[in-house]
């Protein structure tokens, strides 16, 4: 069966999607898509299981997940990918890249705006620990955050919005919460490969991220660089009307929860953005060059309260040293 006739048929989205997975660790989707999640992010193998079509990996997941994805990769498929195409570049989407793309020796396809950050020409900007939501976020400024380089792989998605090896699929450009994010969209049945323009778990907080409870969300706030392009862009993909979407994080999700979740995110967006923080008033300049301004950091208390209760701390643990010492 090829993959325009599997296109055609009528969708056929498995009940598993709601955490039921494949015998290689995957959660199906429809019949030529699933989700493979490394530790808290996802990466989506796209292609016919056992067929002799070309597949694609969508996202490369977290560092030190090699191993997992090729192993699913190779249970599902038993041949290597045609090609790994990215959403964007941060490290928990590009965390096996290198690994991957040499052990397979396949092309790496991104957004041109993109392109700086996996070639080793520019870093992104520091994650905002101020944004709120939990530990996730105040752990941000320890992420990596390139630059990285996979420059003998790397090639720009073409400029017609097709997807190489990927027919029927094309890619939607999606910044804000990087300046060249894209989204992959499948018109036949409405599927969407969302990467974080969006998410379905709340991923500031670890509690969320751990418990992956399902629910329509901004993207990530402490790496999100322009959220008025960030809101136009899950406008646009709420336009697309998806019947089911994988996100970057959380689990995927269909019909009229995804339809009713992202209506409510684009109605709130506001109320749902971070009160404050670095990116939130100023949005960071990028072009094909890579980072071009950032905006200054905003005052964060938390550290000097958090210094202020370990002096205490330290303090009364001195003090009830020293009384034990006078007994």
């Amino acid at each position: 069966m090829t993959t325009e006739t599997l296109t055609a048929l009528p969708r056929k989205l498995v009940s598993a999607i709601h955490a039921r997975h494949n015998d290689d660790g995957t959660i199906p989707v429809t019949q030529d898509v699933a989700s493979l999640t490394t530790l808290i992010a996802n990466v989506v193998l796209v292609g016919q299981p056992g067929g002799t079509e070309p597949w694609v990996l969508v996202d490369a997941g977290m560092p030190y997940t090699a191993d997992k994805i090729e192993s699913a990769a190779n249970r599902r498929f038993g041949r290597p990918p045609a090609a790994i195409v990215l959403t964007h570049g941060h490290f928990d989407h590009v965390g096996a890249l290198r690994t991957l793309a040499d052990r397979w020796n396949v092309p790496v396809y991104v957004h041109r705006l993109e392109v700086p950050y996996v070639t080793g020409r520019s870093s992104y900007p520091p994650p905002d620990p101020t944004v709120g939501g939990g530990m996730m976020a105040r752990l941000s400024p320890l992420f990596p955050r390139g630059p990285y380089d996979v420059s003998r792989h790397v090639r720009e998605l073409p400029g017609d919005g097709s997807v190489p090896h990927m027919p029927g699929w094309r890619w939607v450009f999606t910044p804000g919460h990087s300046p060249g994010h894209v989204a992959l969209f499948r018109d036949a049945d409405r599927t969407l490969i969302a990467g974080d323009a969006f998410v379905t778990t709340r991923q500031e907080s670890a509690m969320a991220a751990a418990t992956q409870y399902a629910r329509v969300n901004r993207p990530p706030a402490y790496w999100t660089l322009d959220w008025s392009q960030a809101r136009e862009s899950v406008e646009r993909l709420l336009a697309l009307d998806p019947a089911a979407a994988i996100t970057g994080h959380g689990l995927p999700m269909e019909g009229d929860k995804l339809k009713r979740g992202l209506e409510r995110l684009v109605r709130d967006f506001e109320q749902e953005m971070p009160r404050k923080g670095r990116y939130v008033q100023k949005s960071v300049y990028a072009d094909e060059r890579g980072v071009i301004f950032v905006p200054p950091p905003v005052s964060d208390p938390f550290p000097k309260v958090l210094g202020a209760i370990a002096l205490t701390a330290g303090a009364a643990l001195i003090a009830a040293k020293l009384a034990r010492r006078d007994d």
